[in-house]
């Protein structure tokens, strides 16, 4: 059966070529940026609904907005193997991350299909719409339909226009109120699959094309408020300023120590906006975000412990009020072991010269959601320097092929193990 697959290179050839035309859709020109429910998300759901249906899938737009599409297999009432991954980007974001996911579950159904090969089980590939949260203060909110745990608070969130989810979701084409049959029932998914992109140095700095991960790591998001006193630049004394920036500018550089002193742990501040935001005035507000993230659920509340003390210190001594609102959290989450050996022996059988890296993962991926209703597990693949989230974002067709061989081959030492 293998012998009737695609080769890497005609597969990494596809795949670039697949990703050209979903890429075409942006909400900026020049640029790639997707955000949920937006109506370039709506565009590339629509492509990737059509690409499904060309590679012999059953596909539809559900109720979230993410792309479902499905192949029945041999045995009837199987438990199905999905592929799936995201189709939302960041902002200005790059080509690969999610996307490349996608693409390769299309093309490894087709190339199942065009081989003529029936699996035991039926076959999905589901792209999700919000694993960036970009837009929305949510998390993983698609991918937690599909689980079961969709948070109805969600559809009341407001992105920074005012825009709300529901309404946002009703003029994409979807359904509020069917969000709750997107659940999976127990038992119906045998295992799910993740090809992405590693948003790391690891696999490149060990010249290996791709990697298993071990496990997603935990991690928290908050809203952050410091509330000072407004007054003129020019004629408020240095020592009788409550300057809202400087304190939470402190507490961005005291984010960072935390995370520091932590192995493998992170701390980032990715929006940061005073108020009134004019240069001649002592801002009297700022807001920021924290992200921050660690391997283990019990460094993650060190972390968290950590900053509210550094945080309510810095916000006493300046003179400032302080307001912390978590708006998402994850638990670490280890992918099946099962599920990392069956993409061992795909690696396995692609190549002689590739190891089974196995690594974990710092960056969070729907993976997280389906892990917690059926077993799952992700592979990654190089990326140039490691850099994600930008439009410097790259990897090479060589890559990108023979992790689609692995992902084809996984499936079958999984079709072989339900025999």
């Amino acid at each position: 059966m293998t012998q009737m697959l695609p080769s890497a290179a005609v597969l990494g050839a596809r795949a670039f070529a697949a990703l050209a035309g979903l890429n075409r859709f942006s909400d900026e020109p020049g640029k790639l940026t997707r955000l949920y429910l937006s109506p370039a998300h709506r565009q590339a759901a629509e492509w990737v609904k059509g690409a499904m249906e060309v590679a012999g899938l059953t596909a539809f737009i559900d109720a979230a907005g993410s792309v479902q599409g499905r192949r029945e297999g041999r045995v009837p009432g199987a438990p199905a193997v999905l592929i799936g991954s995201h189709i939302d980007t960041v902002k200005d974001g790059g080509r690969f991350d999610g996307n490349l996911g996608v693409v390769a579950g299309v093309l490894a159904a087709q190339a199942l299909r065009d081989a003529g090969i029936s699996l035991p089980f039926p076959l999905e590939v589901v792209a999700f719409g919000d694993e960036e949260n970009v837009r929305f203060p949510t998390h993983l909110s698609t991918s937690e339909a599909l689980a079961g745990h969709y948070d109805p608070a969600w559809l009341d969130a407001r992105d920074a226009e005012g825009v709300k989810l529901s309404d946002a979701l009703v003029a994409f084409g979807g359904n509020p109120a069917g969000i709750p049959a997107l659940a999976r029932k127990p038992g119906s998914i045998r295992a799910y699959l993740e090809l992405h992109i590693e948003q790391g140095p690891v696999l490149e700095a060990e010249n290996e094309p791709v990697g298993i991960v071990t496990a997603i790591n935990a991690q928290s998001r908050a809203r952050v408020r410091v509330t000072g006193e407004a007054g003129h630049a020019g004629t408020v004394p240095m020592a009788l300023r409550k300057d809202a920036l400087t304190a939470a500018a402190e507490m961005a550089l005291a984010l960072e120590e935390i995370a520091g002193g932590h192995e493998l742990a992170v701390g980032t501040v990715g929006v940061f906006r005073p108020d009134p935001g004019a240069t001649n005035v002592v801002p009297g507000a700022a807001e920021f975000t924290i992200d921050y993230r660690a391997p283990r659920n019990e460094t993650l509340a060190a972390m968290e412990a950590a900053i509210r003390a550094r945080f309510g210190e810095i916000a006493v001594r300046r003179g400032v009020g302080l307001e912390i609102a978590p708006y998402a959290r994850a638990e670490a989450v280890p992918m099946d072991a099962g599920l990392q050996d069956a993409f061992a022996t795909g690696i396995s059988r692609t190549g002689s010269n590739l190891a089974a890296r196995r690594l974990p993962s710092g960056a969070g991926h729907d993976a997280m959601a389906v892990a917690a209703i059926a077993p799952a597990a992700m592979l990654f693949v190089r990326n140039e320097k490691g850099i994600s989230h930008s439009p410097l974002e790259n990897m090479t067709e060589a890559d990108a092929g023979i992790a689609i061989r692995v992902l084809l081959e996984t499936l079958l030492a999984l079709a072989e193990n339900a025999k």
